[in-house]
Parts: structure tokens; C-alpha cells; sequence
């Protein structure tokens, strides 16, 4: 037994809190979710309420207290504009991050076993989380492969992260090499053992990479902004989000063709709604992934 511990004495991260602490702790994380909720509260209530409804409340409505109106989104999707733009980010989102995924894993199981590539590749991908290649040389390489005004130059540039890689590579050091070379020995291909036994068992972590990758594609828009430079059709939903929230109700009269639209924040906050309903229903399925997944991949042993 160790020195300075007996056996009536537990570490203290085992004691049970005292009840003050306990009441600490529930004051604590109430104040964080309302810092959470309330804002996204006030997100959904203005994009429901009237222009006198948001006149009385000085700009920002918490409850709209005379009914709700669906005006600002019907503004939104009177045009093909918001449908293509929706259209867009779904299509990098999905293929974006099924391609990511694919070389992410690829790459990591590679690397955690020596006989395919060993450390050089390794070294290398760890080399770019020092040394970025920087803005310049981006734009560079996506003109001469000619990805310029093409959904390509949204989906290429960001589809392999070296983080992520990183977690995933941990996790499938910790497969028990055993299985590996019980499959091996019954002949199956690495490809095989990739696909029948290593991704079974790590389920969890691709789950979490697969959330950081399509988080990732929805929310960007410096791509598209740096890319697209002549179609505005391919535009993502994100893009137009910086518009309205930059231009606000002008933009809609301009280009939906309106005579009379919401107020300014109204429409942005209904915006912000169609942004973020999308990858928010998307996140409860891997939630209990999440931790589990981050903890294991990025602890080895």
C-alpha cells in the first residue's frame, strides 16, 4: 500500500460532494444552458415574428407574444436561390465527407502498420500540422488543376485534415494486433482486414471523424467565396448566409424579385435556421460516439 493512504481513506475525486458543492455545480451548469439556449431561443422567436413584434422588442424578440409568421422563410425559398444554395452544401457535405473519410482511414491504417508504408508517410503528414501551405500557394495549385468555379475547389482542398488523422490513427493502434494476424493468416488482404475487421471494431471513432469532416464542409465558406469567382449557382448555404447577415433584406428584394420583404433580422435569423437545423439533426444519432471516440483515439495504451 502506498505511503500517506489508508484503508478508510478513498482519493478524493471518490469522496461523495458536500450539498453545497452539489448546489454549486447545478447553479453552475444551469447558467451554461441558459447561456446556450436563450440565444438560440431568440435565433428561432425573431425568425417567427412580425415586423412589430421586432419594432417593440428594440430588434431581437425572445417570445413573440401575437403569433407567429413563416414570412421570412417563405421569402427565403420564393426563389430557386436558398434551394440551390441548400442543394450545394448537402452535395459537398455528403460527397465531401465520404471521400474524406475514405482517405482518412485508408491512410491511418496504413500508417499503424508498419510493413505497408512505414514512418515517412507518417512524418510527412504530421509535417503539414506545423507548416501550413498557406493561402497563396492554395489558390495556385487550385487554378492549375483547374478546380477554379468548380464544386471540386469546395471538396479537394479540405478533404484530408491531419487531426483527424492523428485520432484515427491512434485508434487503430490500439486493434490487439493478434486479429490482425489471425486474419492475415487465413489470407485475407489487408483491404479485407480493413473492411471486415478493423472497421467493426472502430465504429466509434469513424463516427466522430465523420461528424468533425461534415461539420467542417457545411460550415465553410472561404472556399467558395476564394474559388467560385463567376457561378453564384454554386454557391453554398453559407455564402448566403454572409450576404444576408452583410446586406440583409436589399439582397432578397434584389434578387428574389419582392416587393415588400420581413425585416432585416428576421430574415437573417431565419437564415441562421436553415444553416444550422440541417447538421444539428444530424448530431444526436453520433453523440454517443463522441467522447468515447476522441478519448480512444487520441490516447494510445
Amino acid at each position: 500500500m502506498s505511503r500517506g493512504h489508508s484503508p478508510s481513506h478513498r482519493p478524493a475525486w471518490q469522496e461523495k460532494p458536500s450539498p453545497v458543492l452539489t448546489v454549486l455545480k447545478a447553479i453552475f451548469l444551469v447558467a451554461v444552458s441558459l447561456s446556450i439556449l436563450l440565444p438560440l431561443l431568440t435565433v428561432v422567436s425573431t425568425s417567427l415574428s412580425t415586423e412589430q413584434q421586432i419594432v417593440d422588442a428594440g430588434g431581437y424578440v425572445l417570445l413573440p407574444t401575437n403569433g407567429v409568421t413563416f414570412e421570412a422563410y417563405a421569402t427565403l425559398f420564393r426563389g430557386p436561390f436558398m434551394t440551390q444554395a441548400l442543394l450545394v452544401s448537402v452535395f459537398v457535405t455528403v460527397l465531401g465527407t465520404l471521400l474524406a473519410l475514405f482517405v482518412t482511414i485508408t491512410m491511418a491504417y496504413a500508417t499503424s502498420r508498419p510493413v505497408l508504408f512505414g514512418r515517412p508517410v507518417l512524418l510527412l503528414v504530421l509535417f503539414t500540422l506545423l507548416f501550413a501551405p498557406g493561402l497563396i500557394p492554395m489558390f495556385l495549385m487550385v487554378r492549375q488543376l483547374g478546380m477554379l468555379d468548380t464544386v471540386w475547389s469546395l471538396i479537394l482542398p479540405t478533404c484530408f485534415s491531419a487531426f483527424n488523422f492523428v485520432v484515427m490513427r491512434g485508434f487503430f493502434m490500439n486493434i490487439p494486433g493478434e486479429l490482425i494476424e489471425a486474419a492475415r493468416m487465413d489470407g485475407a488482404s489487408d483491404f479485407t482486414i480493413l473492411w471486415r475487421v478493423v472497421l467493426p471494431l472502430s465504429k466509434a471513432v469513424v463516427a466522430v471523424v465523420g461528424l468533425f469532416y461534415a461539420v467542417g464542409f457545411w460550415n465553410a465558406f472561404f472556399n467558395a467565396l476564394l474559388y467560385i469567382q463567376r457561378r453564384t449557382d454554386l454557391y453554398p448555404v453559407q455564402v448566403i448566409l454572409r450576404s444576408y447577415v452583410i446586406q440583409g433584406s436589399s439582397l432578397a428584394a434584389d434578387q428574389l424579385g419582392v416587393d415588400r420583404v420581413p425585416p432585416p433580422q428576421s430574415l437573417q435569423m431565419a437564415i441562421v435556421m436553415v444553416a444550422l437545423v440541417p447538421i444539428l439533426c444530424v448530431y444526436p444519432f453520433l453523440q454517443r460516439h463522441f467522447t468515447k471516440g476522441v478519448i480512444t483515439g487520441a490516447v494510445k495504451g
